[in-house]
């Protein structure tokens, strides 16, 4: 065992993040760490890397294990170059080469009748580790390693002298990511490594991990991404704080977590029905009456004494089915909570035949910097349309245009009368940031207080303590499924979705996006998230150097 996690907790004043999690990490095993955002996945990689210390519980490492730690805040040496970085990174495997030759020397000078004190044999032993852990890091190719690594993760056409504080932010990441990979540790703990990473370099690290004969624990929203690298899914509950292990990558996660969902709703209609039934009998047998047919011989004390028992067996009938009722209504299987749908507010054919939303020649400038020009389409009243493009490019910048919050430059923009838009923004700008979660959750929508409480709970997006919650208090990941309650609440028939799958577990991410694949008006979508792409988009268009390509 590589590392063993005992019951490990955590908690920042009174919110828990980490609750007695036990997780044991195995030679050669590939783990995924998922969960809702703030559930504590950086903070258990934090406490894993020795970065964090649990409040409770520990983690235990194999003698001898090295370890390489990628957190999502970098703290790069800024002041020293590319090359001096790589160097450092290398060190582990130049100390290692130095070893070798003290003991090369040793082993050619001294005999064993020559040096009492030396052990012939202990120090070939040492030698023959040494060699083997050389060869497993690399060694002997060092150099081209290097070369392979920087070329993979986009890095080898810069400058090695080039000062670390003039990168880019992605060339940081890569850097960081790139320094960590040729130190050639045991098991690398990796978070969210996927952030910055084009495509090329995307593909070279999920074929570089999925053959790394380390261990890897790692935290990432990709989909795809895990079901490249990983064997193993390991998901911290956002709401009893606790750690499961699920055998096989994300789609093996994904199926098991379908299927208990399937049995939780099985169970939880049989416990209903048990319910009426235990209900029904308490109070049939409540009333139910002793036979009340005369003895033949009319014998009285006999008639009273049948009514008796029968009268004692009713009872405790009874009393048998008010203690089953107890015990289920102490601890009953909680109802699962609806299926995500988003039911436009009408009738979504009144868009046939016609464009519900097209644009003609759209332009846009800041400043001097040209974002897109003549961007010409028309959606269809059934599109999936998905764009992509690099970051800056402008597409969150087209999304806010269609929805009408910016102005362009110059060009037409054509919605249906019948058009009710709604609007899933990146930024969360549009959210209430004061007064409490409920209260952002109703703005502008109408209907009571205690039928929209009942709506948003009945998502099983939030628990009822979580509805009292000031929003400024709320995780980026709450804020999320704010957002998406409140898309759904809008009865939309037009939606236009900036990074829709960003920022929420994949529980929630699943059932939304199944909602998005049943809703049956026009969708048009920013995404980068290859499985988003796979999984709905008919069109994909990418907005690049201004123009928008269309495939």
């Amino acid at each position: 065992m590589l590392l063993t996690l005992s019951n490990i907790s955590k908690s920042y004043g009174d919110q828990t993040v980490l609750s007695d999690v036990n997780f044991v990490l195995n030679p050669g095993c590939h783990v995924g760490l998922v969960g809702a955002n703030g559930a504590g996945k950086s903070t258990l990689l934090k406490i894993v890397a020795g970065e964090v210390e649990a409040d409770t519980g520990e983690a235990g490492w194999m003698a001898g294990v090295t370890t390489g730690y990628l957190p999502q805040t970098l703290a790069l040496w800024s002041d020293h170059s590319l090359a001096q970085l790589i160097d450092s990174a290398a060190g582990n495997l130049s100390e290692l080469a130095a070893k070798m030759r003290r003991l090369e020397a040793r082993m050619a000078t001294a005999t064993a009748d020559s040096d009492s004190d030396f052990d012939f044999g202990q120090v070939v032993a040492e030698y023959g580790r040494l060699v083997k852990r050389f060869e497993r890091l690399g060694g002997y190719d060092l150099d081209y390693r290097i070369d392979i690594v920087l070329e993979g993760l986009g890095l080898a056409g810069l400058d090695r002298s080039r000062v670390v504080a003039t990168l880019s932010g992605g060339e940081k990441v890569r850097a960081s990511l790139a320094a960590l990979l040729l130190t050639g540790p045991d098991v690398l703990l990796l978070d969210e490594p996927t952030n910055h990473l084009d495509p090329s370099a995307l593909a070279w690290l999920e074929d570089y991990l999925a053959g790394y004969a380390g261990g890897l624990l790692v935290v990432s929203h990709d989909r795809h991404f895990l079901n490249r690298t990983v064997h193993e899914i390991l998901e911290i509950d956002e709401h009893s704080h606790q750690a499961r292990l699920y055998t096989g990558d994300y789609d093996a996660y994904a199926g098991a977590k379908a299927q208990e969902r399937v049995r939780w709703e099985a169970e939880f209609a049989a416990q209903q029905e048990e319910i009426v039934d235990l209900r029904a009998a308490i109070k049939g047998k409540s009333r139910q009456v002793a036979h009340n047919r005369p003895a033949r011989d009319n014998d009285k004390f006999l008639k009273h004494f049948k009514r008796e028992r029968i009268d004692t067996a009713v009872a405790r009938n009874v009393h048998s089915a008010e203690e089953r009722l107890r015990r289920i209504e102490a601890d009953p299987i909680p109802r699962p909570p609806d299926r995500l749908k988003i039911n436009p507010e009408f009738d979504p054919l009144e868009l046939a035949g016609r464009s519900p939303l097209g644009v003609e020649g759209l332009s846009k400038c800041y400043d001097d910097r040209l974002l897109f020009e003549d961007v010409t389409f028309s959606l269809s009243p059934r599109s999936r349309v998905v764009i992509t493009g690099g970051n800056g490019t402008g597409k969150s910048t087209l999304l806010k245009i269609l929805a009408g919050l910016e102005s362009a430059d110059r060009g037409e923009i054509n919605r249906a009368a019948s058009v009710r838009l709604g609007y899933l923004d990146q930024e969360q700008e549009r959210l209430a940031q004061a007064g409490t979660l409920i209260d952002a959750y109703r703005e502008n929508l109408s209907g009571h207080w205690e039928e929209r409480k009942a709506e948003l709970m009945g998502y099983g997006l939030f628990a009822w303590p979580e509805l009292l919650k000031p929003v400024a208090s709320l995780s980026i990941g709450q804020k999320r499924k704010l957002q998406i309650a409140r898309l759904i609440a809008q009865q939309a028939n037009l939606l236009l979705l900036d990074e829709p799958t960003n920022h929420i577990s994949f529980d929630v991410l699943e059932e939304f996006e199944q909602a998005l694949l049943e809703f049956p008006g026009p969708i048009l979508a920013v995404s980068h998230d290859r499985r988003f792409i796979q999984r709905f988009a008919e069109e994909v268009w990418e907005l690049r150097e201004g123009i928008l390509h269309k495939s």
